[in-house]
């Protein structure tokens, strides 16, 4: 494949030779020494074209593309609202500039670009997939519906173009077009691997799934979400005959509730109590069903398959249940039990490792004053001393925790028994980790360039190396 890209980059550069001037051709130039994994002279060349030639629409599409790509986000974002400003008519730009909007985490604004987008070309299949995501994520998943549809009509089987020169490795990527899919695009590097991606919940058995896969990659990973994909897809590999990694069966168990029941029992760990009810009667019944199912508050109250703190609150006491549950989507709640777990310094500190094939990586350290922690919310970009704990954590994690909850974090990683895996927990006064949750879901995302961040790289590099090795050691 690489061969056919230069013999075309060699054809590109001659026409250049004749039209030195032409931006499109260009700019086919610059996508090739992308695919080509000659990044620098790409970006280089995207930015002499851009100055050039600033209001050339597709130059800024195709710019901001190869920033998403590499990760710049702010980036990229700069160079979509540009082009939007120049056409507010381009349904490339409204969808493209949504798709960084969905990234920050804006599904509000995502939304908006990604139906304007559909004012204009209403067949536009990116932003009908685009649309279903950020639906989904604002709890209106029968909206999402239609455009889930028309999306991956015909594209429920797909192959990534492969730009590697020794012979790929070939992944069958399995995801769900309703969400709690695992983004695994830091992992999939196509100079390594081949990736053929099946739509498990919209696959209609055509075409026929490939033959020549060397493992097959489970991505559905939130099994409150997913669970009928994770059905759907274990009928479609029953004979596939090639190593799965995180079978639908083990990712299935680790739903919140039924591993919150498992992981509670083993030793030195504490698993907060779940129990699952309709939203309906919570908000019919309030605090006498959330005394029936054995409560008390404080509350957490939480909407399944919802992440990075969406639909999850703390709840101080009866009277604020209804206003807390107010804007919760449709379906069923949780109820969890609160526990308390801020520091002598008043700072709550939850903790993430990778189990990566059996193995346990230490990935981050959020350090917060609120008990919602994240670590996108958290206090460390502005706070040198959480950044030195959390490197120590990182430098070596059983001395920042203790043998006895790494152990316990080893039960944990067993009991899940996935091959990836990610565990959040925070550690109590008597020592035992409180697995906040143990599942697949979890993300794996390299630090910003800012140098405050350089503890972290070799880190995640190390969780990251893990990954392709693991794949490439099943084909």
């Amino acid at each position: 494949m690489n061969a056919e890209r230069e013999t075309a980059l060699a054809r590109l550069d001659a026409r250049l030779q004749e039209d030195p001037l032409s931006v499109d051709l260009a700019l086919d130039r610059a996508r090739l020494l992308a695919e080509l994994d000659r990044s620098d002279e790409a970006r280089d060349t995207y930015l002499r074209l851009v100055a050039r030639a600033p209001n050339h629409l597709r130059a800024l599409n195709d710019f901001g593309t190869f920033l998403m790509q590499g990760g710049f986000r702010a980036a990229a974002r700069t160079v979509y609202e540009r082009a939007l400003a120049l056409d507010p008519r381009s349904a490339l730009a409204q969808a493209n500039l949504a798709h960084v909007l969905f990234a920050e985490n804006d599904y509000l604004g995502a939304r908006q670009h990604y139906e304007a987008a559909l004012e204009i070309d209403p067949k536009h299949a990116a932003a009908h997939q685009g649309l279903s995501y950020a639906l989904t994520r604002l709890g209106l998943d029968d909206e999402a519906q239609p455009h889930r549809k028309i999306g991956f009509a015909g594209r429920a089987l797909t192959v990534a173009p492969y730009r590697g020169t020794a012979p790929p490795v070939d992944v069958l990527l399995c995801v769900c077009a309703a969400g709690g899919t695992l983004y695994t695009d830091t992992f999939l590097d196509d100079r390594i691997f081949r990736t053929t991606t099946l739509v498990a919940d919209l696959y209609a058995g055509t075409p026929p799934l490939p033959g020549a896969v060397d493992v097959v990659f489970n991505a559905i990973s939130d099994a409150d979400r997913a669970g009928p994909a994770l059905d759907a897809l274990e009928r479609l590999l029953a004979e596939c005959g090639r190593p799965v990694l995180n079978a639908p069966a083990r990712v299935r168990a680790t739903a919140r509730a039924a591993a919150a029941a498992r992981l509670g029992g083993l030793a030195g760990v504490m698993a907060p109590r779940i129990a699952t009810v309709p939203l309906n009667e919570l908000r019919a019944a309030g605090a006498a069903l959330v005394a029936q199912q054995g409560f008390t508050f404080p509350l957490l109250v939480r909407a399944p398959g919802f992440h990075t703190g969406q639909h999850f609150t703390r709840v101080e006491r009866a009277g604020d249940l209804a206003a807390a549950l107010a804007e919760f989507p449709a379906g069923d709640a949780l109820l969890i039990e609160y526990v308390e777990l801020s520091g002598d310094d008043g700072r709550v500190r939850k903790y993430r490792v990778m189990a990566i094939d059996g193995t346990l990586y230490p990935l981050h350290l959020a350090v917060s004053r609120d008990w919602k922690v994240h670590y996108f919310s958290a206090d460390m970009k502005a706070d040198a001393a959480n950044r030195l704990e959390e490197e120590r954590f990182l430098a070596d994690p059983i001395a920042a925790i203790g043998a006895q909850a790494w152990g316990a974090l080893e039960r944990v990683r067993d009991a899940v028994g996935l091959e990836y895996a990610g565990i959040d927990f925070g550690i109590d006064r008597a020592g035992r980790v409180v697995v906040f949750e143990a599942n697949a879901t979890m993300i794996v995302l390299r630090p910003g360039p800012d140098t405050i961040w350089n503890y972290r790289r070799a880190p995640v590099e190390r969780v990251i190396d893990a990954v392709r090795a693991m794949l490439v050691a099943r084909q």
